[in-house]
């Protein structure tokens, strides 16, 4: 299954997702959405799992959890907003770690793009960095990567220029 992964968008929308995203089966926002217009957008791509960020108001709250939990072939995954990496968690999120242990555990919040592998809880860790505009990042990030049994593999950074 291949997926497409952004996060902190901020109400902002750039078509380039929709061809980034446009052979995933499967899009995940890891919150701070900024409007529903962009969820509806990305549901137009594919299946769209989301959760919402500190941003985002009720209506997004009323559509997405703080935390989600699936799997996805065999590999079970956490996703969520604030939640830190490895050596760094949110306290409430390190409980969910390690009461559920994902293999997969994706966040965002930062800004700051992440790919690492947590030897103590054995899971890899995502954080796809800003999509949007809002912050201090001078990069746009997104991510892209399939899943294949319990094999995560095709890691790809999209990075997107700030003024596009």
């Amino acid at each position: 299954m291949k997926i497409g992964l952004l996060s902190d968008t901020h109400g902002y929308w750039d078509d380039k997702y929709r061809r980034y995203f446009e052979n995933c089966q499967e899009i995940w926002h890891a919150g701070d959405i900024g409007s529903t217009e962009i969820l509806f957008k990305l549901q137009k791509i594919a299946e769209t799992r989301a959760v919402y960020g500190n941003i985002d108001g009720n209506d997004i709250r009323q559509r997405c959890p703080e935390i989600l939990r699936f799997k996805v072939e065999d590999v079970n995954v956490m996703l969520t907003h604030i939640g830190g990496y490895p050596g760094n968690y949110n306290f409430n999120i390190r409980q969910q770690i390690i009461e559920h242990r994902p293999q997969l555990f994706v966040c965002g919040h930062s800004h700051i793009l992440k790919v690492m592998f947590d030897k103590n809880f054995q899971m890899l860790c995502l954080n796809p960095g800003a999509a949007g505009k809002y912050g201090f990042h001078t990069v746009r990030t997104l991510l892209r990567f399939e899943i294949d049994g319990d094999n995560i593999h095709n890691m790809e950074i999209v990075e997107l220029v700030y003024s596009d």
